[in-house]
Order: C-alpha cells, then structure tokens, then sequence
C-alpha cells in the first residue's frame, strides 16, 4: 500500500512516516525542505518519491497532486502545519495569511482531490492532523486553534457525507515538535513524545476511528463537551497567561 504524508521531514510527520515503514508500507513523502527529508530517509528502502513543495501556494499543492495522481495512493495523511502565539492584534498578520494557507487550504486542496479519487476507486484513507486546539477557541492562539477547528468540522461533515473512504481525526495536545519553536510557545502541561503520538495516531487510523485523541487528553475532550465555553476561554487564557509570564521571569 502507498502513503503519502505532508510535513514530513521532522515531528510527527517524520515519526509516522518511520512508523509505516517498519511495517513495509510505500511512503511518497513531501517536505518544503527536500534536501533534509532525503537525507532523513537516505535508507528507508520503503520510500519510493520525496517532493519539494511549499504547500503555503496553492500552485504547489495542485501540482503536487498532478505528480502523484496516479500512483493509486491508498492513504493520504495531511500533517504539515504550523502556529503561532500572541494577542490577536499584536501576532503578525502576514505569518497568519501563511498558517491559513498551510493549514487549512493546504488539507482544503488535498483531501478534495485525493477524496475523489478514493471515492471512485471505492477506498482509501484520510487522516488529517488536527489538534485539541480543533475543539475549542484558544485566547493568545486564536489564529491556530481557528485552523484546526476548520480542520475538525471539515474532516466530520465528510465523513458523513461519503461511505467509501475512511476518515480520521488526530488531535493531540503538545507534543514536543518543532511546532512550539515556530509557534514560540512552551506548553504547562507534559508534551508527549512525537514518536508515541505517531504511533497512536496510525494506530487510530487503522481501527477506523473517527476523532483519535492521546490518552492523556481523554478528559480534557470530556471536559470541553460538558464546561460552558467561557469557562473554557477564561481556562485556556488562564494558561497562555502564566506561560507568558514564566518566559519573562
């Protein structure tokens, strides 16, 4: 079976793609950084194509998708993304036109695509790397955790509205990426490693379950269903707050 993964040349992107390979699954992994993803990959015998594609243009999205149209991709992971921290008027209004386009045109344009396809082949598999964040507003990140709740509501309306192609959801919280480098946030609570959240993830694919949340973040999911969204809000800007002030400290 073949596999194509987006963002795959470090964090979960990379550990997934490692996963899949032990166990002899083709992977076709892209990175905007082709020089590192190969020299990762060198010699994983599984890999079969590496593309260089900045999927912040939706021109190297489209082309991407004519390069491997028809190589009968069985699975299609969207993990590439990034974020930022900040008050909504003092973040960079240019670094947010980038992450909308990453991480929410970007996974528009390919699960589209890919969907089609896997719907007339009557199979195949999306997994889409939301977060928590996808679940809940998030005062001092507003821009991220508006992407991955597009993510989220996106990923459940398709999944109900075909029957052929399997859906996945991951949201994890913080894993230790560099994710938080980019984004310049520390997170309060324990970060999981990338490797076992990659695990979990595939691992959630492959038992076809919709929304795939890390063991850990299990009752934080409960929590947000029950807890009036203002709470939720005064919580979440309660954290940034105090991440805030131990960085200045």
């Amino acid at each position: 079976m073949k596999v194509l993964i987006t963002g795959a040349s470090s964090g979960m992107g990379r550990d997934m793609a490692k996963y899949l390979s032990s166990f002899d699954y083709k992977l076709i992994l892209v990175s905007k950084d082709k020089k590192n993803l190969d020299k990762i990959f060198k010699d994983d015998k599984n890999v079969i194509a590496t593309y260089g594609y900045n999927l912040i243009k939706e021109e190297d999205c489209i082309e991407l998708y004519n390069k491997v149209k028809d190589e009968n991709i069985d699975i299609l992971i969207n993990n590439a993304g990034f974020g930022d921290a900040g008050k909504f008027t003092e973040t960079s209004l240019d670094k947010e036109m980038d992450m909308i386009d990453l991480n929410i045109k970007a996974y528009h344009i390919l699960t589209k695509l890919f969907l089609k396809d896997f719907t007339k082949r009557n199979y195949g598999r999306i997994l889409n790397v939301a977060s928590m964040a996808g679940l809940m507003p998030g005062p001092y990140m507003a821009t991220y955790y508006a992407t991955k709740n597009y993510i989220v509501s996106l990923s459940l309306a398709i999944y109900e509205d075909n029957s052929n192609v399997k859906i996945s959801i991951f949201c994890p919280g913080p894993v230790d990426t560099n994710f938080n480098n980019v984004a310049d946030v520390k997170f309060n609570i324990s970060s999981l490693t990338s490797d076992y959240a990659s695990k979990i993830a595939i691992d959630g694919m492959f038992k076809n379950k919709l929304i795939i949340v890390p063991p850990n973040m299990k009752l934080n999911r409960f929590l947000i269903k029950i807890v009036p969204s203002k709470i939720i809000l005064d919580i979440n800007s309660q954290i940034q707050e105090k991440r805030k002030s131990k960085e200045e400290n």
